[in-house]
């Protein structure tokens, strides 16, 4: 899906098309473990193109976001369609980008092997590759720049390598949605910027919305159209502007937080690291997630 020639009028200052259909709508969502929970009366929609940061304390229900809109995790009261229909599990509407970690050196795995998963993963067994997969392999390939290493086993690849295939992976299958969990953790600052403006390019030339959970503002700053900030059960959405604020993060957080803008960067103080999560819940706290 493109932009140009659609009658759609994209937003100047971003990839969002703002007169489009939303391709995913939240309304009234409610997400509980037991007694607790984690959000309710979550209603926002997300259009074409546009690029929406998730952040949160650890425990926030970031990453039970993602599997709702997965299709893994049901809500628990309102509504989620994606493409204006209800979302289903293994949908190929919505590609998704796990948190970087890297993958074994002994993982047999080329780099195209990986990628055809986001095509035909969900078929049993192995079958000779299509004209129509092996293009759909090369072209996501040809998107974040990974053909010279497409043959390489993906463990011997750098992190910010694997997470280039990771992303043609959640590409092949054209989505109209990308979700991203953490993608950044523990990659150099170089591969970061790399992986952002990847993201940021697929979604202004395709016009595929962004969901891109992330415990720090600043890395995605420069492409960000609107956050969608979680704490203590409650929300906010809106623009950098309208959400980082003391005010408001005090408001959400319900303890004094300081917010100060330092050129192209945004600092906050006094933000918990963690929120109370409760038994069984797998929103995850491991050392490589302070999210």
């Amino acid at each position: 899906m493109t932009m140009t020639g659609s009658g759609v009028r994209p937003d100047a200052a971003s990839g969002a098309q703002v007169d489009a259909a939303p391709v995913l709508s939240l309304h009234g969502a409610e997400l509980s473990f037991g007694t607790r929970k984690l959000w309710s009366g979550l209603t926002f929609d997300v259009k074409p193109g546009e690029f929406v940061a998730v952040l949160g304390a650890n425990g926030s229900g970031k990453t039970s976001l993602l599997k709702v809109i997965l299709g893994l995790q049901p809500l628990s009261g309102g509504q989620l369609t994606v493409c204006g229909h209800p979302v289903s599990r293994g949908s190929g509407e919505i590609g998704y980008v796990p948190q970087q970690r890297r993958l074994d050196a002994s993982t047999p795995l080329r780099a195209r092997d990986l990628v055809r998963q986001g095509v035909d993963g969900h078929k049993f067994g192995f079958s000779r590759v299509s004209k129509r997969v092996r293009f759909r392999i090369d072209d996501a390939l040809r998107q974040v720049g990974a053909e010279e290493f497409a043959n390489m086993p993906v463990g011997v690849l750098s992190g910010g390598e694997q997470q280039r295939v990771r992303i043609a992976q959640a590409l092949a299958s054209d989505p109209a949605v990308l979700l991203c969990d953490e993608p950044l953790l523990s990659l150099d600052i170089r591969s970061q910027r790399t992986v952002t403006s990847l993201i940021d390019q697929r979604r202004r030339m395709r016009g595929t919305a962004v969901v891109f959970v992330t415990h720090e503002i600043n890395p995605v700053l420069p492409y960000v159209d609107r956050v969608l900030y979680l704490a203590g059960g409650r929300f906010r959405v809106g623009t950098i502007a309208d959400v980082f604020t003391s005010k408001t993060l005090s408001e959400l957080y319900g303890t004094p937080v300081d917010v100060v803008h330092v050129g192209d960067r945004i600092i906050v103080a006094g933000v918990p690291e963690t929120e109370d999560i409760p038994p069984h819940h797998e929103e995850p706290r491991d050392e490589e997630s302070k999210s």
